[in-house]
């Protein structure tokens, strides 16, 4: 366990190591970065962060935490038109959150502005870098191929002194937006395109959130990123495997100024079934209130699977689990599921919840009695002891719980039949009581006084077990069945729009649900299982009186079912 984190660390040596930490190791061996480990995870403040983030911050503080490392936080906030504070504090958020603590190392590429106009005008003095005043379009027309070799600027043979001029001029502002770019000098025939005389920095009037209106030219990514890395003393730059085509031109940089160099490693990012990962997709479906927000408990980002329910340990197990590859491939979100599953299952306290009620009027009971019985916490965890849950006359039973006309296997409550109460007794349906229109409203059961939970004398034993709450006490809540958002594997993949993929399912709100008494003590982020029915999670909006509970998953997996017919 590593204690400034309090993050688990894998000690266990018999563990092959993953691609990552062979190179590591073999740095260490060779002593190229003088046995150090110095990471960094780098997102841009343009969006909410999303599982495939969590999987690349447990990477970048994991490995630092490995190796006695330490790991930067550091915003990439280069393009001021898409960014904006309130991504700023989100993924500071969702990293403390995750379990991690980049201490006093949290910087911004814009803490390097001047000194990247710097590196900018010492390629220029090298002859390595050009003031061009071609437009975008006719950029990608020069641009050329993969196949067809570009062809070279008009404006690639400016003099230095010239190009020094033009530079400071798109500086100071003299020069409209889009009308000239920097650009490095490299080879308009290079087979890669990233290396075919790339864009270093634009004009672009936009306010910044930290350095307001002091700059209308910004640096690109490329420039930006492998500078930032450099400065920061970073050892490894882990990124994502569509940055592998980038790498050149990050040491091509780096080499041309002969500064500290830092190594890139590029991984597989996380691809998860039936879910998107593209900001730009996330950011349609909140823009056009396909979802509620960000935070919208069916979406994917870091925010929505907290309100949902998950656990920083749930996300750092399934981190774990799916472990670090070099080819591009697709998770599989039951591992997902499964993760929290196994994780709620050993923290979380067993309740009982009616989500669909029936009254079940026990009609031998006595009528003024209020019974307290004894249950059972969480079985997987003695020492959360146990609870007293009330047990009267009138009780509410699942409306799934009986069936008029049941098949053979059915083991629930029927017409005639025998079924135990979870914790309490044995009581057999005797009368089905209908309204006018034939719907059913009431059952009228006989409960057998031997047969109390744990106390009883008698040795009868029944097939079936069902959850109840007892009707004077019962605490009234909301319940929000949330499920998968997208009803296809990969709604990413088709040519058609990927929103007619949208799961119509994938929330259904049951206002008149009754629980247990003890939940009405129940907080913000509390977590429960409702037996039978799944885990759930106490939702935000939830205020004294009005309780509302998030489903975060259920107890099984019913999509494997679905995917097999």
């Amino acid at each position: 366990m590593d204690e400034k984190n309090n993050t688990p660390v894998n000690e266990n040596v018999q563990k092959p190591l993953n691609f990552i930490q062979e190179i590591i190791e073999k740095d260490f061996e060779t002593n190229k970065f003088n046995q150090k480990v110095h990471t960094r995870f780098p997102p841009e403040p343009n969006g909410y962060l999303h599982i495939g983030h969590a999987k690349s911050i447990c990477l970048n503080f994991g490995i630092a935490n490995q190796y006695k490392g330490i790991c930067n936080l550091r915003f990439d906030d280069t393009n001021p038109v898409k960014e904006d504070i309130e991504y700023v504090d989100s993924i500071q958020e969702d990293v403390k959150w995750l379990g991690f603590d980049w201490e006093d190392r949290m910087f911004y590429a814009s803490d390097y502005f001047e000194q990247l106009y710097n590196y900018a005008v010492e390629l220029i003095k090298k002859g390595v870098a050009y003031v061009c005043d071609l437009t975008a379009e006719q950029l990608g027309d020069y641009r050329g191929t993969p196949t067809v070799p570009g062809k070279e600027s008009p404006y690639r043979n400016r003099s230095i002194e010239e190009n020094l001029i033009l530079f400071e001029k798109m500086r100071n502002g003299e020069f409209e937006d889009g009308s000239k770019t920097l650009r490095a000098k490299i080879d308009m025939a290079s087979p890669n395109m990233h290396m075919r005389d790339p864009a270093i920095y634009r004009i672009r009037r936009a306010n910044h959130h930290r350095t307001g209106d002091k700059w209308c030219i910004y640096p690109m990514y490329d420039f930006a990123h492998c500078f930032s890395d450099s400065l920061e003393g970073i050892t490894h730059s882990i990124c994502t495997l569509e940055f592998e085509v980038h790498r050149p031109l990050y040491d091509w940089f780096l080499d041309q100024l002969n500064v500290y160099h830092p190594q890139q490693i590029e991984f597989a990012r996380l691809n998860l079934s039936f879910t998107v990962m593209s900001k730009r997709k996330l950011l349609q479906l909140v823009q056009e209130k396909n979802v509620n927000g960000w935070d919208d408990p069916r979406m994917p980002t870091i925010c929505g699977l907290r309100r949902r329910g998950y656990t920083p340990e749930s996300i750092r197990s399934f981190a774990e689990k799916i472990g670090v590859a070099k080819r591009d491939n697709t998770i599989d979100v039951a591992l997902l599921e499964h993760s929290i599953r196994e994780d709620l299952n050993k923290r979380s306290n067993r309740v009982m919840a009616v989500l669909n009620p029936l009254k079940v009027s026990i009609i031998n009971y006595p009528d003024d009695q209020i019974e307290e019985l004894e249950a059972i916490n969480n079985p997987e965890d003695p020492s959360k002891g146990t609870r007293i849950i009330p047990f009267s006359k009138t009780v509410y039973i699942d409306r799934d719980d009986f069936m008029e006309n049941p098949s053979k296997k059915f083991f629930r409550l029927q017409p005639g039949g025998e079924v135990r109460l979870r914790y309490a007794y044995i009581i057999k349906c005797e009368e089905v009581v209908k309204d006018d229109t034939g719907n059913i409203v009431e059952l009228k059961c006989t409960y057998d006084v031997e047969t109390k939970s744990g106390t009883g004398t008698s040795n009868k034993k029944v097939k079936g077990t069902i959850h109840w709450v007892e009707a004077q006490k019962a605490v009234k809540g909301e319940v929000r069945l949330y499920d998968r958002l997208f009803s296809v594997e990969n709604p990413s993949g088709d040519e058609a729009d990927f929103k007619s993929f949208l799961n119509a399912d994938s929330l259904k709100v049951l206002k008149n649900c009754l629980l247990e008494p003890c939940l009405a003590e129940a907080k913000p982020s509390d977590k429960f299982q409702f037996e039978r029915l799944g885990y759930f999670c106490v939702d935000l909006d939830s205020k004294p009186g009005n309780i509302i509970f998030n489903r975060t998953v259920s107890l099984k997996d019913s999509w494997s079912k679905i995917a097999n017919k």
